[in-house]
């Protein structure tokens, strides 16, 4: 049986999002709603400081934007007024290149952004499914992120995914690198974990 929300347009999920800030959720290219739970303490930290890091070093060479876990990134359609299902994007953080955001993003009404990411990172805390984590690497790549850092504390690793499909595994002693998407960015493993 279908989810009756899948039929929900991107101004009604905004309107949901605002009238319930205690619920979080991203959207399958199916139509279907997923929730995203609340962090704990570890993990909310974990995702400040990823946050935290990626924002000083953009800011620091004025590269871009970035945005945290709150912010919704409608993936895989050319308007927000398109009737056809999009899939909604909340990364833990975020970065779009400079440049890349449409003129006046930033002004008026608060929107979700109608892009993808050039770069994501995911950090997988206890109660996420690893492999529903993979998976939402996956598309977000299939989708337009060029980048993105999959944050494995469990298993005390990273998944890095690239444009390419090209998936990498480092242990927690690595350091990671924002390559070309993210210049200059690196960041010790060990301080996500």
């Amino acid at each position: 049986m279908a989810d009756s929300r899948a039929a929900l347009t991107e101004e009604e999920l905004m309107r949901m999002s605002l009238e319930n800030p205690e619920l979080r959720f991203e959207r399958k290219p199916d139509g279907t709603l997923v929730s995203i739970s609340s962090t704990g303490g570890i993990s909310g930290n974990r995702e400040a400081k990823a946050v935290a890091y990626l924002l000083n070093w953009v800011e620091t060479h004025d590269l871009g934007e970035v945005f945290g876990s709150g912010t919704g990134f409608i993936l895989g359609c050319d308007t927000v007024q398109s009737s056809k299902l999009v899939t909604l994007l909340m990364p833990d953080a975020a970065f779009v290149a400079k440049g890349r955001l449409p003129e006046g993003w930033d002004q008026g009404e608060d929107t979700f952004l109608n892009l993808a990411p050039d770069f994501v990172i995911e950090i997988c805390s206890k109660t996420d499914d690893l492999e529903a984590s993979k998976a939402k690497m996956q598309e977000s790549v299939s989708y337009g992120v060029q980048l993105g850092w999959l944050i494995d504390h469990q298993n005390e690793q990273a998944l890095v995914y690239r444009a390419d499909g090209h998936i990498t595994q480092y242990p927690a002693t690595a350091i990671l690198s924002g390559e070309d998407v993210v210049p200059g960015f690196k960041l010790a493993l060990k301080y996500l974990l």
